[in-house]
């Protein structure tokens, strides 16, 4: 019934904005000729923006003759022509006339005609260049009114699960980089950030697929590279961003620019806070006997789960132009978030005939914080010959830790214990570029090194017979995780009319050592890697066709690494696995782009992997535990889609798709596993824009069940709207944002099933939340402030959100 209900609402939503005709209209019409042939211009970009605010309006292309129509609503507009090789020029409009004709425009590199302005910009939402794909958050209307994981929905290859889980074609084996480097805000969980993050506080999110050899070569599935508002002009300007959400609390941020002389600052602020929620979850487990489908014993629990959380953070970047040639920019990230929670829960223990064995009730409790921070410092070095020439130098420390402190308790079954954990890494990189420019061949070079030091302290402390707590030692470890990359690399950049080529190789030497302190035990190893990456692009009409190949390493990250147990539920523990080891994927992919009107991007991949690093699960004693390991071949073939189309000028969908038909391999404890099946998403938002600045929006999107090595996991359904209303001149935004209404908790199913058990676990996650909001921008602006071309970027261990 709620899906019948859904479909005839998003019917009669989608007949209404398609019913609305525009009224009162004016029309522009013209014809673009080049000034030194004296002949029409084709393809040439018409856009009309509105004239104080500079936002988009519509666009359209000059046909062959050099002619355009341009249809809108009353108002007071500026024409853009734009085209390459060409100075973008704008005319102001009399919006006193319902009928414009602005007759032969003459169109060239120098000349300067009546009614001229400097143009802000007229751009697509989406680019494609020889080696990603960016998506322009700003050039996008909804930014003002949705979050950054919000806005994450909608780039191509991107998707986010019902858990809120960011997934880069199905994985998330990527990297995330804030402004092309690391950072302590995006190295724990960047789901939690972006929801607290508006998505106007982003320039463009990139999608790194083939990344060249200037990158480190890790994240299996690429690069994710989050670009922050940084232009900062003359004067000062700023934004904030507030609002409260049912589910997620309240939310606030600062975003601030200043530049005064040859100095200038940019940065932002923000917090968020979330009440205590409290959702119910089941576990079952059927354990087999060996080699047969006959149950010896089974689990069941049912209780609940608890939570809060609060998260700031905050970025600053401070420049010093000490001339054309000498540019020193110092950049500083810092992140802390804390988190309380418990857990009750209700367990029974059945033996083969169904008899009960044993029965408890379990309670744990527990807080935990993490917090990081980095900074960084740049010294670029032009050349008078060629401006481009740049030789930069960088350094940059990092620290990030994370301590979790738990107490459990039950009726009298097993003693009370406390566990405790710190873990954490702290981080030394320095990195030389530099880079020769020409107008056909571009040659970058430079080497990096990066000097780790992971560590995790925990142990358990157990409840005597006296009442006092006595650690155990079997439940103690000191961990230390020492890692070292050398790395060199070197790219060429090959440009003609029609043809871009991009290839490099870069080498990398990992030294790893680790140190098991309460077992008394040493690790010691040294890797290799060559790393080839290649990609071509053939521009077309308003369209391009890309190729790329690549490998990518795997690197475990400290958060997969770290021994330490997790015992709050006894019956099913999670802990990392130290003893991984590095994997390497390789990467073919093929995309088309087509830019006439909107965009449209389609890619077709195959990547395949071995000793790849997945989840397992195995039990011992009646204890069920999940890890990870270096198990066996992942084979991924995909197709990926992506709209972004305006309809009418006020009516414009986007479309996010993808379909993959994966296939793993593997062995776990001595058996052997294979699973193989088609997996996707598709995620598509409909907004109507209406007069006097009010714009709605709808969204449906659907994140299907993903294969994995022992089982399945969840799948998600979801669905909203949104509505916003421009104020206090176009400065201001109110929205209004309703997710899921209909039902008030989603549930989130699994199953892990091995010769030797059956798990189904289920969770029920908070669904139906209401979004309330105001953004506000402020300040004047006169002159750009520069900015680093170059710097540190450490992309080498493995991120995703769920590590």
């Amino acid at each position: 019934m709620k899906q019948l209900l859904l479909t005839a609402v998003c019917c009669l939503f989608t007949t209404y904005l398609f019913a609305q005709t525009p009224q009162n209209n004016i029309t522009i019409t013209g014809v673009v000729i080049d000034s030194a042939s004296d002949k029409p211009l084709d393809f040439v970009t018409v856009a009309l923006q509105d004239a104080k605010t500079k936002s988009p309006v519509k666009s359209t292309l000059t046909k062959g003759d050099g002619s355009f129509t341009v249809n809108a609503p009353r108002g007071q507009y500026q024409l853009v022509l734009a085209f390459i090789g060409y100075s973008n020029k704008v005319i102001n409009l009399d919006s006193t006339k319902t009928t414009t004709d602005l007759g032969k425009i003459i169109f060239s590199a120098s000349s300067k005609q009546l009614n001229e302005v400097q143009v802000t910009g007229v751009r697509p939402v989406m680019k494609q260049e020889v080696d990603r794909l960016s998506y322009d958050v700003q050039a996008d209307p909804e930014s003002k009114a949705i979050t950054a994981l919000d806005m994450i929905r909608k780039v191509p290859l991107l998707s986010v699960d019902g858990e809120d889980n960011i997934k880069l074609r199905g994985s998330g084996n990527y990297k995330i980089l804030l402004n092309g480097k690391e950072s302590a805000l995006m190295a724990r969980s960047p789901s939690d950030i972006l929801k607290s993050m508006p998505a106007s506080n982003i320039v463009k999110i990139e999608v790194i697929t083939t990344p060249p050899a200037k990158y480190d070569a890790e994240g299996l599935a690429g690069i994710i590279n989050i670009i922050t508002v940084k232009k900062t002009d003359e004067g000062y300007n700023g934004s904030i961003n507030s609002g409260y959400n049912t589910i997620w609390g309240y939310r606030a941020n600062l975003n601030s620019t200043i530049k005064q002389g040859k100095f200038g600052l940019t940065g932002y602020v923000g917090l968020n806070k979330r009440p205590e929620r409290s959702a119910p979850f089941t576990n079952n487990t059927d354990f087999f006997q060996s080699g047969t489908e006959t149950v010896t014993s089974s689990i069941s629990q049912d209780g609940s789960r608890a939570n809060s959380f609060g998260n700031r953070y905050g970025s600053a970047e401070l420049s010093f132009e000490a001339d054309t040639l000498n540019l020193l920019t110092a950049s500083f990230n810092f992140y802390n978030g804390d988190n309380t929670q418990t857990n009750n829960q209700y367990t029974i223990l059945r033996d083969g005939t169904n008899a009960i064995t044993q029965q408890y009730n379990l309670m744990n409790s527990g807080e935990g914080d993490n917090h990081g921070y980095d900074f960084g410092i740049n010294y670029q070095l032009g050349f008078k010959r060629n401006k481009e020439q740049l030789l930069t130098m960088s350094y940059k420390y990092s620290s990030n830790e994370n301590s979790q402190n738990t107490a459990i308790s039950s009726e009298n079954v097993m003693p009370s214990s406390r566990q405790f954990n710190e873990a954490g890494s702290k981080e030394h990189t320095t990195q030389l570029d530099y880079i020769h420019p020409s107008k056909m061949l571009t040659v970058e070079g430079g080497g990096k090194m990066i000097n780790r030091d992971n560590f995790s302290n925990f142990n358990t402390d157990v409840q005597n017979a006296g009442g006092n707590y006595v650690t155990d030692p079997a439940q103690s470890n000191n961990f230390t995780y020492n890692q070292n990359v050398y790395a060199v690399y070197n790219s060429y950049l090959l440009k003609f009319t029609k043809w871009s080529f991009k290839g490099g190789l870069r080498f990398e030497r990992t030294s790893i050592s680790a140190d098991f302190t309460s077992s008394n035990t040493n690790l010691d190893e040294n890797f290799d890697n060559l790393v080839p990456s290649f990609s071509v692009q053939r521009s077309l009409k308003n369209s391009s066709l890309n190729f790329g190949f690549t490998q990518r390493i795997q690197r475990p990250g400290i958060w997969q690494l770290n021994p330490f147990a997790d015992r709050r539920n006894p019956q099913y523990v999670n802990m990392g696995n130290p003893n991984l080891r590095p994997s390497v994927n390789n990467n073919f992919e093929l995309s088309y782009g087509n830019f006439a009107k909107g965009s449209i991007n389609i890619s077709a991949s195959y990547s395949f992997a071995n000793n790849t690093i997945q989840n397992v699960t195995t039990v011992d004693n009646g204890v069920t535990t999940t890890t990870y390991a270096n198990v066996g071949q992942n084979k991924n073939l995909a197709l990926d889609a992506n709209v972004n189309y305006p309809i009418t000028e006020k009516l414009n969908v986007n479309i996010n798709s993808e379909l993959m038909y994966v296939r793993l391999r593997g062995t776990v404890d001595g058996e052997f596993y294979s699973n193989s099946g088609f997996q996707g998403h598709i995620f598509t938002y409909t907004s109507y824009k209406f007069n006097k600045g009010y714009r709605v929006g709808m969204n449906v999107g659907l994140d299907s069940r993903y294969v994995m090595l022992q089982g399945t996991d969840n799948y998600w359904l979801g669905y909203g709207a949104n509505v916003s209303k421009e104020v206090l001149n176009k400065n201001g935004t109110i929205f209004f944002n309703a997710n899921s209404p209909f039902a008030k908790y989603i549930k989130l199913d699994y199953t892990t099933r091995t010769p030797d058990f059956y798990t189904r676990s289920y969770n029920y996650a908070f669904y139906r939340s209401f979004n309330i909001g105001f953004n506000y921008k402020f300040g004047s602006l006169n002159a750009d402030i520069k900015k680093n071309k170059r710097g540190i970027s450490n992309d080498d261990t493995s991120s995703g959100s769920k590590n």
